[in-house]
Protein backbone atom coordinates (compact mmCIF):
# COMPACT_ATOMS: atom_id res chain seq x y z
CA UNK A 1 0.00 0.00 0.00
CA UNK A 2 1.14 3.54 -0.64
CA UNK A 3 1.57 5.51 2.57
CA UNK A 4 -0.53 8.65 2.82
CA UNK A 5 2.55 10.78 3.41
CA UNK A 6 4.03 9.75 0.04
CA UNK A 7 1.02 10.74 -2.07
CA UNK A 8 1.83 13.72 -4.33
CA UNK A 9 0.02 16.86 -3.20
CA UNK A 10 -1.15 17.57 -6.75
CA UNK A 11 -3.11 14.32 -6.70
CA UNK A 12 -5.82 15.70 -4.43
CA UNK A 13 -5.50 19.49 -4.76
CA UNK A 14 -5.77 20.80 -8.31
CA UNK A 15 -6.51 23.97 -10.22
CA UNK A 16 -10.01 24.13 -11.69
CA UNK A 17 -11.19 25.50 -15.00
CA UNK A 18 -12.06 28.76 -13.28
CA UNK A 19 -8.56 29.18 -11.87
CA UNK A 20 -9.57 28.29 -8.32
CA UNK A 21 -8.41 25.26 -6.33
CA UNK A 22 -10.51 22.12 -6.03
CA UNK A 23 -9.60 19.37 -3.59
CA UNK A 24 -10.65 15.74 -3.57
CA UNK A 25 -11.71 15.06 0.01
CA UNK A 26 -12.17 11.29 0.36
CA UNK A 27 -13.96 9.65 3.26
CA UNK A 28 -12.00 6.84 4.99
CA UNK A 29 -13.29 4.11 2.66
CA UNK A 30 -12.43 6.08 -0.47
CA UNK A 31 -9.05 6.95 1.05
CA UNK A 32 -8.16 3.27 1.43
CA UNK A 33 -8.97 2.69 -2.22
CA UNK A 34 -7.01 5.81 -3.18
CA UNK A 35 -3.94 4.57 -1.32
CA UNK A 36 -3.93 1.08 -2.81
CA UNK A 37 -1.10 0.39 -5.24
CA UNK A 38 -2.53 -2.94 -6.42
CA UNK A 39 -2.88 -3.40 -10.14
CA UNK A 40 -6.60 -4.24 -9.88
CA UNK A 41 -8.49 -2.38 -7.15
CA UNK A 42 -12.04 -3.60 -6.55
CA UNK A 43 -14.21 -1.29 -4.46
CA UNK A 44 -17.14 -3.27 -3.06
CA UNK A 45 -19.44 -0.77 -1.44
CA UNK A 46 -23.03 0.05 -0.61
CA UNK A 47 -25.40 2.14 -2.66
CA UNK A 48 -24.66 5.89 -2.70
CA UNK A 49 -21.45 5.32 -0.75
CA UNK A 50 -19.25 7.41 -3.04
CA UNK A 51 -17.98 4.70 -5.36
CA UNK A 52 -18.43 6.55 -8.64
CA UNK A 53 -17.53 9.99 -7.34
CA UNK A 54 -13.90 8.99 -6.69
CA UNK A 55 -13.46 7.44 -10.14
CA UNK A 56 -12.72 10.67 -12.01
CA UNK A 57 -10.01 11.64 -9.52
CA UNK A 58 -8.42 8.19 -9.64
CA UNK A 59 -8.38 8.28 -13.44
CA UNK A 60 -6.91 11.78 -13.48
CA UNK A 61 -4.06 10.65 -11.23
CA UNK A 62 -3.45 7.58 -13.37
CA UNK A 63 -3.26 9.69 -16.54
CA UNK A 64 -0.84 12.09 -14.89
CA UNK A 65 1.41 9.20 -13.81
CA UNK A 66 1.21 7.03 -16.94
CA UNK A 67 1.43 9.81 -19.52
CA UNK A 68 -0.22 10.40 -22.90
CA UNK A 69 -2.18 7.64 -24.59
CA UNK A 70 -5.52 5.88 -24.43
CA UNK A 71 -7.58 5.27 -21.30
CA UNK A 72 -10.86 3.41 -20.96
CA UNK A 73 -14.13 3.95 -19.05
CA UNK A 74 -16.62 1.07 -19.04
CA UNK A 75 -20.18 0.58 -17.74
CA UNK A 76 -22.38 -2.54 -17.84
CA UNK A 77 -24.65 -1.15 -20.56
CA UNK A 78 -24.97 1.84 -22.85
CA UNK A 79 -27.89 3.37 -20.86
CA UNK A 80 -25.93 3.21 -17.60
CA UNK A 81 -22.89 4.66 -19.31
CA UNK A 82 -24.94 7.54 -20.73
CA UNK A 83 -27.07 8.33 -17.70
CA UNK A 84 -24.65 7.87 -14.82
CA UNK A 85 -20.97 7.24 -15.50
CA UNK A 86 -20.34 9.50 -18.48
CA UNK A 87 -21.96 12.60 -16.88
CA UNK A 88 -19.94 12.16 -13.68
CA UNK A 89 -16.66 11.87 -15.55
CA UNK A 90 -17.59 14.88 -17.67
CA UNK A 91 -18.57 16.95 -14.64
CA UNK A 92 -15.17 16.57 -12.98
CA UNK A 93 -12.75 16.23 -15.88
CA UNK A 94 -14.31 18.83 -18.17
CA UNK A 95 -16.63 21.16 -16.28
CA UNK A 96 -14.68 21.47 -13.02
CA UNK A 97 -11.05 20.81 -13.96
CA UNK A 98 -11.13 21.82 -17.63
CA UNK A 99 -8.76 19.02 -18.65
CA UNK A 100 -10.77 17.21 -21.33
CA UNK A 101 -13.17 18.06 -24.09
CA UNK A 102 -16.00 15.52 -23.92
CA UNK A 103 -18.34 14.61 -26.80
CA UNK A 104 -22.03 15.45 -26.50
CA UNK A 105 -22.83 11.83 -25.66
CA UNK A 106 -21.01 8.61 -24.78
CA UNK A 107 -20.10 6.59 -27.86
CA UNK A 108 -17.30 4.08 -28.45
CA UNK A 109 -16.16 6.04 -31.52
CA UNK A 110 -16.35 9.49 -29.82
CA UNK A 111 -13.71 9.71 -27.08
CA UNK A 112 -13.00 12.54 -24.69
CA UNK A 113 -9.77 14.31 -25.72
CA UNK A 114 -7.27 15.94 -23.40
CA UNK A 115 -6.93 19.61 -24.31
CA UNK A 116 -3.67 21.51 -24.75
CA UNK A 117 -4.42 23.27 -21.46
CA UNK A 118 -4.93 19.87 -19.87
CA UNK A 119 -1.51 18.74 -21.08
CA UNK A 120 0.08 21.81 -19.51
CA UNK A 121 -1.72 21.25 -16.20
CA UNK A 122 -0.82 17.55 -16.02
CA UNK A 123 2.74 17.55 -17.38
CA UNK A 124 3.83 21.17 -17.73
CA UNK A 125 4.32 21.07 -21.49
CA UNK A 126 2.53 20.08 -24.71
CA UNK A 127 2.72 16.44 -25.74
CA UNK A 128 3.42 14.85 -29.11
CA UNK A 129 1.00 11.97 -28.43
CA UNK A 130 -2.72 12.77 -27.89
CA UNK A 131 -4.59 11.46 -24.84
CA UNK A 132 -8.10 10.06 -25.05
CA UNK A 133 -10.64 8.54 -22.67
CA UNK A 134 -12.57 5.98 -24.72
CA UNK A 135 -15.97 4.69 -23.64
CA UNK A 136 -17.31 1.17 -23.76
CA UNK A 137 -20.18 -0.86 -22.40
CA UNK A 138 -19.58 -4.41 -21.20
CA UNK A 139 -22.88 -5.65 -22.60
CA UNK A 140 -20.99 -5.70 -25.91
CA UNK A 141 -17.44 -7.09 -25.53
CA UNK A 142 -16.66 -6.07 -29.12
CA UNK A 143 -16.84 -2.40 -28.06
CA UNK A 144 -13.81 -3.04 -25.86
CA UNK A 145 -11.53 -4.55 -28.49
CA UNK A 146 -8.96 -3.02 -30.87
CA UNK A 147 -7.30 -0.60 -28.49
CA UNK A 148 -4.34 -0.45 -26.13
CA UNK A 149 -5.18 1.19 -22.82
CA UNK A 150 -2.93 2.46 -20.05
CA UNK A 151 -5.63 2.28 -17.36
CA UNK A 152 -9.34 1.58 -17.07
CA UNK A 153 -12.17 2.50 -14.74
CA UNK A 154 -15.17 0.13 -14.54
CA UNK A 155 -18.51 1.20 -13.11
CA UNK A 156 -20.80 -1.47 -11.58
CA UNK A 157 -19.00 -4.56 -12.95
CA UNK A 158 -21.05 -6.69 -10.55
CA UNK A 159 -24.17 -6.32 -12.69
CA UNK A 160 -25.23 -9.20 -14.94
CA UNK A 161 -24.73 -7.17 -18.10
CA UNK A 162 -21.06 -6.70 -17.27
CA UNK A 163 -19.95 -10.00 -18.72
CA UNK A 164 -16.87 -12.09 -17.96
CA UNK A 165 -15.87 -11.88 -21.63
CA UNK A 166 -15.84 -8.10 -21.28
CA UNK A 167 -13.49 -8.17 -18.31
CA UNK A 168 -11.24 -10.57 -20.23
CA UNK A 169 -11.25 -8.14 -23.18
CA UNK A 170 -10.43 -5.24 -20.85
CA UNK A 171 -7.49 -7.10 -19.36
CA UNK A 172 -6.15 -7.79 -22.85
CA UNK A 173 -6.34 -4.06 -23.61
CA UNK A 174 -4.18 -3.38 -20.54
CA UNK A 175 -1.57 -6.04 -21.27
CA UNK A 176 1.06 -4.00 -23.17
CA UNK A 177 1.36 -1.34 -20.46
CA UNK A 178 0.37 -3.68 -17.61
CA UNK A 179 -2.16 -1.00 -16.83
CA UNK A 180 -4.19 -0.67 -13.68
CA UNK A 181 -7.94 -0.97 -13.24
CA UNK A 182 -10.33 0.53 -10.70
CA UNK A 183 -13.60 -1.39 -10.44
CA UNK A 184 -16.37 0.10 -8.28
CA UNK A 185 -19.59 -1.79 -7.65
CA UNK A 186 -22.28 -3.04 -5.35
CA UNK A 187 -22.31 -6.87 -5.27
CA UNK A 188 -25.28 -8.48 -7.00
CA UNK A 189 -24.62 -12.21 -7.29
CA UNK A 190 -21.88 -14.86 -7.03
CA UNK A 191 -20.74 -14.67 -10.64
CA UNK A 192 -17.34 -13.92 -12.16
CA UNK A 193 -16.49 -10.96 -9.92
CA UNK A 194 -16.97 -13.12 -6.83
CA UNK A 195 -15.02 -16.00 -8.35
CA UNK A 196 -12.16 -14.12 -10.03
CA UNK A 197 -11.65 -11.34 -7.51
CA UNK A 198 -13.18 -12.03 -4.12
CA UNK A 199 -12.29 -15.72 -3.72
CA UNK A 200 -8.61 -15.43 -4.77
CA UNK A 201 -8.14 -12.29 -2.68
CA UNK A 202 -9.80 -13.88 0.36
CA UNK A 203 -7.72 -17.05 0.01
CA UNK A 204 -4.54 -14.94 0.06
CA UNK A 205 -5.79 -13.05 3.11
CA UNK A 206 -6.49 -16.29 4.96
CA UNK A 207 -2.93 -17.43 4.23
CA UNK A 208 -1.65 -14.17 5.69
CA UNK A 209 -0.44 -13.06 2.26
CA UNK A 210 -1.07 -10.20 -0.12
CA UNK A 211 -2.60 -11.12 -3.47
CA UNK A 212 -0.09 -10.30 -6.23
CA UNK A 213 -2.59 -8.30 -8.32
CA UNK A 214 -5.88 -7.74 -6.48
CA UNK A 215 -6.86 -5.48 -3.62
CA UNK A 216 -10.42 -5.29 -2.35
CA UNK A 217 -11.75 -2.29 -0.46
CA UNK A 218 -15.12 -2.50 1.26
CA UNK A 219 -17.23 0.26 2.77
CA UNK A 220 -20.89 0.78 3.64
CA UNK A 221 -23.37 3.35 2.47
CA UNK A 222 -23.17 5.11 5.84
CA UNK A 223 -19.39 5.41 5.55
CA UNK A 224 -20.25 8.22 3.19
CA UNK A 225 -20.79 11.17 5.59
CA UNK A 226 -23.71 12.54 3.56
CA UNK A 227 -25.69 9.28 3.56
CA UNK A 228 -28.48 9.49 6.19
CA UNK A 229 -28.12 6.92 8.96
CA UNK A 230 -31.92 6.95 9.39
CA UNK A 231 -32.25 5.68 5.82
CA UNK A 232 -29.70 2.95 6.46
CA UNK A 233 -31.50 1.79 9.62
CA UNK A 234 -34.95 2.00 8.02
CA UNK A 235 -33.94 -0.18 5.07
CA UNK A 236 -32.38 -2.64 7.47
CA UNK A 237 -35.79 -3.15 9.09
CA UNK A 238 -37.68 -3.56 5.83
CA UNK A 239 -35.29 -5.63 3.69
CA UNK A 240 -34.08 -9.24 3.94
CA UNK A 241 -30.71 -9.45 5.68
CA UNK A 242 -28.95 -10.76 2.58
CA UNK A 243 -30.26 -7.89 0.42
CA UNK A 244 -29.30 -5.21 2.93
CA UNK A 245 -25.83 -6.68 3.35
CA UNK A 246 -25.26 -6.58 -0.40
CA UNK A 247 -26.89 -3.28 -1.31
CA UNK A 248 -25.96 -1.18 1.73
CA UNK A 249 -22.88 -2.91 3.20
CA UNK A 250 -21.27 -4.03 -0.08
CA UNK A 251 -20.84 -7.61 1.14
CA UNK A 252 -21.25 -10.71 -1.03
CA UNK A 253 -24.19 -12.88 -0.01
CA UNK A 254 -26.06 -15.77 -1.62
CA UNK A 255 -29.08 -13.90 -3.01
CA UNK A 256 -32.63 -15.19 -3.00
CA UNK A 257 -33.68 -16.54 -6.35
CA UNK A 258 -30.31 -18.07 -7.21
CA UNK A 259 -31.47 -21.13 -9.16
CA UNK A 260 -28.58 -23.48 -8.41
CA UNK A 261 -28.26 -22.35 -4.81
CA UNK A 262 -26.83 -25.72 -3.79
CA UNK A 263 -23.76 -25.34 -6.02
CA UNK A 264 -20.76 -25.00 -3.71
CA UNK A 265 -17.10 -25.79 -3.21
CA UNK A 266 -17.81 -29.53 -3.08
CA UNK A 267 -18.92 -29.41 -6.72
CA UNK A 268 -15.48 -28.20 -7.84
CA UNK A 269 -12.41 -30.29 -8.57
CA UNK A 270 -8.94 -29.61 -9.91
CA UNK A 271 -8.46 -30.39 -13.61
CA UNK A 272 -7.00 -33.78 -14.53
CA UNK A 273 -6.60 -35.82 -17.69
CA UNK A 274 -9.90 -37.54 -18.44
CA UNK A 275 -9.33 -41.28 -19.02
CA UNK A 276 -9.91 -42.27 -22.64
CA UNK A 277 -12.41 -44.98 -21.72
CA UNK A 278 -14.80 -42.63 -19.90
CA UNK A 279 -17.93 -41.89 -21.96
CA UNK A 280 -18.18 -38.30 -23.20
CA UNK A 281 -21.36 -36.21 -23.39
CA UNK A 282 -21.84 -32.80 -25.01
CA UNK A 283 -24.62 -30.27 -24.53
CA UNK A 284 -25.01 -27.65 -27.28
CA UNK A 285 -26.94 -24.38 -27.31
CA UNK A 286 -27.41 -23.10 -30.85
CA UNK A 287 -27.09 -19.49 -31.94
CA UNK A 288 -25.70 -17.38 -34.74
CA UNK A 289 -23.74 -15.16 -32.36
CA UNK A 290 -23.65 -17.42 -29.30
CA UNK A 291 -23.19 -21.12 -29.92
CA UNK A 292 -22.13 -22.77 -26.67
CA UNK A 293 -21.12 -26.23 -25.60
CA UNK A 294 -20.50 -27.99 -22.30
CA UNK A 295 -18.62 -31.29 -22.17
CA UNK A 296 -19.32 -33.87 -19.46
CA UNK A 297 -17.26 -36.97 -18.78
CA UNK A 298 -19.04 -39.92 -17.19
CA UNK A 299 -16.88 -41.18 -14.35
CA UNK A 300 -15.98 -44.86 -14.31
CA UNK A 301 -14.74 -46.67 -11.23
CA UNK A 302 -11.03 -47.65 -11.26
CA UNK A 303 -9.73 -50.92 -12.66
CA UNK A 304 -12.47 -51.45 -15.19
CA UNK A 305 -15.32 -50.82 -12.77
CA UNK A 306 -18.79 -49.65 -13.64
CA UNK A 307 -20.10 -46.11 -13.93
CA UNK A 308 -20.20 -44.26 -10.61
CA UNK A 309 -23.14 -42.06 -11.57
CA UNK A 310 -21.06 -38.89 -11.46
CA UNK A 311 -20.47 -36.52 -14.38
CA UNK A 312 -17.59 -34.07 -14.59
CA UNK A 313 -17.79 -30.91 -16.67
CA UNK A 314 -14.28 -30.66 -18.11
CA UNK A 315 -14.50 -28.34 -21.10
CA UNK A 316 -16.61 -25.44 -22.35
CA UNK A 317 -17.10 -23.88 -25.76
CA UNK A 318 -18.44 -20.51 -26.89
CA UNK A 319 -18.15 -18.99 -30.36
CA UNK A 320 -20.17 -17.04 -32.89
CA UNK A 321 -20.28 -15.73 -36.43
CA UNK A 322 -18.70 -18.86 -37.92
CA UNK A 323 -20.13 -21.61 -40.10
CA UNK A 324 -21.75 -24.71 -38.67
CA UNK A 325 -18.95 -26.70 -40.27
CA UNK A 326 -16.40 -24.68 -38.29
CA UNK A 327 -18.42 -25.12 -35.09
CA UNK A 328 -18.53 -28.89 -35.66
CA UNK A 329 -14.79 -29.02 -36.30
CA UNK A 330 -13.99 -26.98 -33.20
CA UNK A 331 -16.41 -28.91 -30.98
CA UNK A 332 -14.83 -32.23 -31.97
CA UNK A 333 -11.22 -31.05 -31.83
CA UNK A 334 -9.24 -32.88 -29.14
CA UNK A 335 -11.99 -35.37 -28.35
CA UNK A 336 -11.04 -39.07 -28.62
CA UNK A 337 -14.31 -39.86 -30.41
CA UNK A 338 -17.61 -38.26 -31.29
CA UNK A 339 -19.38 -37.57 -27.98
CA UNK A 340 -23.02 -38.30 -27.26
CA UNK A 341 -24.44 -34.88 -28.04
CA UNK A 342 -27.78 -33.30 -27.12
CA UNK A 343 -28.77 -29.78 -28.01
CA UNK A 344 -31.28 -27.14 -28.92
CA UNK A 345 -34.94 -26.78 -28.16
CA UNK A 346 -37.38 -29.33 -29.52
CA UNK A 347 -38.18 -27.06 -32.48
CA UNK A 348 -34.59 -26.50 -33.64
CA UNK A 349 -34.54 -29.43 -36.05
CA UNK A 350 -32.66 -27.64 -38.83
CA UNK A 351 -29.72 -26.84 -36.58
CA UNK A 352 -29.42 -30.52 -35.69
CA UNK A 353 -29.69 -31.60 -39.34
CA UNK A 354 -26.98 -29.12 -40.36
CA UNK A 355 -24.63 -30.25 -37.60
CA UNK A 356 -25.21 -33.90 -38.53
CA UNK A 357 -24.32 -33.08 -42.13
CA UNK A 358 -21.00 -31.70 -40.84
CA UNK A 359 -20.15 -34.86 -38.92
CA UNK A 360 -21.56 -34.07 -35.48
CA UNK A 361 -24.93 -35.70 -34.88
CA UNK A 362 -26.84 -33.95 -32.10
CA UNK A 363 -29.91 -35.45 -30.46
CA UNK A 364 -32.92 -33.42 -29.39
CA UNK A 365 -33.54 -33.17 -25.64
CA UNK A 366 -35.69 -35.87 -24.10
CA UNK A 367 -37.95 -33.19 -22.62
CA UNK A 368 -38.69 -29.64 -23.71
CA UNK A 369 -39.91 -28.07 -20.49
CA UNK A 370 -37.29 -25.67 -19.14
CA UNK A 371 -38.30 -26.02 -15.49
CA UNK A 372 -38.23 -29.82 -15.61
CA UNK A 373 -34.77 -29.65 -17.14
CA UNK A 374 -33.62 -27.28 -14.40
CA UNK A 375 -34.94 -29.66 -11.75
CA UNK A 376 -32.93 -32.53 -13.23
CA UNK A 377 -29.74 -30.50 -13.24
CA UNK A 378 -30.50 -29.21 -9.74
CA UNK A 379 -30.84 -32.77 -8.43
CA UNK A 380 -27.49 -33.68 -9.98
CA UNK A 381 -25.86 -30.62 -8.38
CA UNK A 382 -27.46 -31.25 -5.00
CA UNK A 383 -26.39 -34.90 -4.86
CA UNK A 384 -22.89 -34.10 -6.17
CA UNK A 385 -23.47 -36.11 -9.33
CA UNK A 386 -22.46 -33.03 -11.34
CA UNK A 387 -18.96 -31.69 -10.72
CA UNK A 388 -16.85 -29.24 -12.71
CA UNK A 389 -13.22 -28.36 -13.26
CA UNK A 390 -12.31 -25.16 -11.44
CA UNK A 391 -10.98 -23.78 -14.71
CA UNK A 392 -14.38 -23.52 -16.45
CA UNK A 393 -14.70 -19.80 -15.83
CA UNK A 394 -17.66 -19.18 -18.12
CA UNK A 395 -19.74 -22.07 -16.80
CA UNK A 396 -18.95 -21.19 -13.19
CA UNK A 397 -19.84 -17.54 -13.77
CA UNK A 398 -23.24 -18.62 -15.06
CA UNK A 399 -23.73 -21.01 -12.13
CA UNK A 400 -23.10 -18.18 -9.68
CA UNK A 401 -25.45 -15.68 -11.31
CA UNK A 402 -28.33 -17.68 -12.84
CA UNK A 403 -31.37 -16.51 -10.91
CA UNK A 404 -35.04 -15.58 -10.81
CA UNK A 405 -36.41 -12.10 -11.16
CA UNK A 406 -37.29 -10.81 -7.68
CA UNK A 407 -40.47 -8.92 -6.86
CA UNK A 408 -40.58 -5.74 -4.78
CA UNK A 409 -40.48 -7.86 -1.61
CA UNK A 410 -37.24 -9.53 -2.78
CA UNK A 411 -39.09 -12.80 -3.35
CA UNK A 412 -38.29 -14.97 -6.39
CA UNK A 413 -40.80 -15.06 -9.24
CA UNK A 414 -41.08 -17.75 -11.90
CA UNK A 415 -39.27 -15.60 -14.48
CA UNK A 416 -35.57 -16.26 -15.10
CA UNK A 417 -33.54 -13.07 -15.04
CA UNK A 418 -31.71 -12.36 -18.33
CA UNK A 419 -32.46 -15.93 -19.45
CA UNK A 420 -31.08 -15.48 -22.97
CA UNK A 421 -27.55 -14.90 -21.62
CA UNK A 422 -27.01 -18.29 -20.04
CA UNK A 423 -25.85 -20.33 -23.01
CA UNK A 424 -23.62 -22.80 -21.16
CA UNK A 425 -26.30 -23.57 -18.59
CA UNK A 426 -28.79 -24.12 -21.41
CA UNK A 427 -26.29 -26.54 -22.94
CA UNK A 428 -25.97 -28.26 -19.56
CA UNK A 429 -29.75 -28.51 -19.26
CA UNK A 430 -30.14 -29.98 -22.74
CA UNK A 431 -27.69 -32.79 -22.14
CA UNK A 432 -28.86 -33.14 -18.54
CA UNK A 433 -32.37 -34.10 -19.65
CA UNK A 434 -30.78 -37.15 -21.22
CA UNK A 435 -28.26 -38.26 -18.61
CA UNK A 436 -29.42 -36.98 -15.22
CA UNK A 437 -32.94 -38.35 -15.35
CA UNK A 438 -31.84 -41.96 -15.54
CA UNK A 439 -28.35 -42.21 -14.11
CA UNK A 440 -26.77 -45.65 -14.29
CA UNK A 441 -25.57 -46.79 -10.91
CA UNK A 442 -26.99 -43.80 -9.01
CA UNK A 443 -27.92 -46.07 -6.13
CA UNK A 444 -24.22 -46.71 -5.61
CA UNK A 445 -23.33 -43.08 -5.02
CA UNK A 446 -25.90 -41.99 -2.48
CA UNK A 447 -24.18 -43.45 0.57
CA UNK A 448 -21.52 -41.88 2.74
CA UNK A 449 -19.75 -39.26 0.63
CA UNK A 450 -16.40 -39.53 2.38
CA UNK A 451 -16.17 -43.31 1.95
CA UNK A 452 -17.29 -43.14 -1.66
CA UNK A 453 -14.81 -40.42 -2.55
CA UNK A 454 -11.98 -42.27 -0.84
CA UNK A 455 -12.83 -45.50 -2.67
CA UNK A 456 -12.74 -43.68 -6.00
CA UNK A 457 -9.45 -41.99 -5.22
CA UNK A 458 -10.92 -38.50 -4.80
CA UNK A 459 -10.69 -38.18 -1.04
Amino acid sequence: MIAAATMPAMDRRVETKRGTVMQFRPHPGQWRAWQSDARFVLVLAGSQSGKTSMTSWWLRREIQQKGPGDYLAVSPSFPLLSVKFFPELKRILQTELGLFKFPRSAKPDSPAELTRRGELLLWGKPQDVPTFIRFGHADNPDSLESMTAKAVVCDEPGQKRFRLQSWQAIRRRLSIHQGRALLTTTPYDLGWLYQHFWQPWLAAQQRGERHPEIDIINFRSIDNPVFPREEYEATKLTMPAWAHAMFYDGVFQRPAGLIYDCWDEDNLIAPFEIPVNWPRHLGVDFGGVNTAGLYLAEEMAPNGGEATGRYIAYREYHAGNVTIGQHATDLLRGEPRIPHAVGGSLSEHQWRRDFAAEGLPINEPSIGDVEVGIKRVYAAVKTKRLLAFRTLSGFLDEMGSYGRVLNDRFEPTDKIDEKSRYHKLDACRYVGTSIFGNVTGFERVTGDDADRLAALGWG
